[in-house]
């Protein structure tokens, strides 16, 4: 079985980000970037359910600038065998890259795809939904838990009143929540490895696919400072200003 696993480039999540002079976007010059956390995730999963011996192939891939390609690398030195980056400047929103990721499915048909949920930069939770429409694939999405057997996935989903458990014929689409794993880190043979693995990189104009802009970010600012917090003498003072003064009982 081929697993197919998109990655994205974004800042570190343990970085504090600032908003840029002229207000259009994150500041993300000297950042220290890595691959998505939920994608990270997924990453974790295809590997473990290739150290079961359900998958025999994991293709990572990702759509971005040249330097995507650390992503890549770091990928595969958790145990991907190759790398697909589709190399684009281009900041794209979330139905260009399932359009994309479509293509690559295409040339790819992986049994299984496993992305992240949401990407922490855009927080969209849209590309898995898309590209399931767009493949016209099943899709299991938030997993917490997932196995594979007999052409069928059987995925544990968290939803608002607790969990949820569906079963889905193969290939499939599964996005990953973040009870699914924790995952490893890479270690340094295995990051020499990488560094010998097969990385193709290809256009967009390559894959033949039209991308419009369906989006347009009007402004970007940084969230309102808190207030500090007041210190009441009482009970009574405190039920006296959330009354008379927040307005709240």
């Amino acid at each position: 079985m081929k697993v197919l696993v998109p990655v994205k480039r974004v800042v570190d999540a343990n970085v504090k980000v600032r908003v840029n002079a002229d207000n259009t976007a994150v500041d993300t010059a000297n950042l220290k970037m890595a691959i998505n956390p939920f994608c990270e995730i997924a990453v974790e999963e295809a590997v473990r359910l290739k150290e079961a011996g359900v998958v025999s192939e994991i293709v990572v891939a990702t759509i971005g600038p040249k330097a995507a390609q650390e992503q890549l690398r770091t990928a595969m030195a958790l145990g991907a065998d190759r790398g697909i980056h589709v190399e684009t400047d281009e900041s794209l929103c979330a139905l260009s890259i399932a359009k994309l990721l479509n293509a690559i499915q295409g040339n790819e048909q992986a049994e299984l795809i496993l992305l992240g949920k949401q990407s922490i930069d855009g927080d969209n939770n849209q590309t898995g939904q898309m590209l399931a429409a767009l493949a016209k694939l099943p899709q299991a999405t938030f997993a917490s838990e997932v196995k594979v057997a007999d052409g069928f996935a059987t995925v544990t989903r968290e939803i608002d009143g607790g969990l949820q458990t569906i079963k889905m014929p193969l290939p499939g689409i599964i996005t990953a929540d973040l009870r699914l794993n924790e995952p490893r880190y890479a270690k340094l043979p295995n990051i020499m490895k990488a560094k010998r693995k097969p990385l193709d990189t290809i256009t967009v104009e390559s894959l033949g696919v039209s991308l419009a802009q369906h989006q347009k970010v009007v402004s970007v600012t940084s969230p309102a400072e808190r207030q500090a917090g007041i210190m009441v003498g009482s009970v009574e003072e405190l039920a006296d200003k959330l009354k008379n003064e927040a307005k709240v009982i």
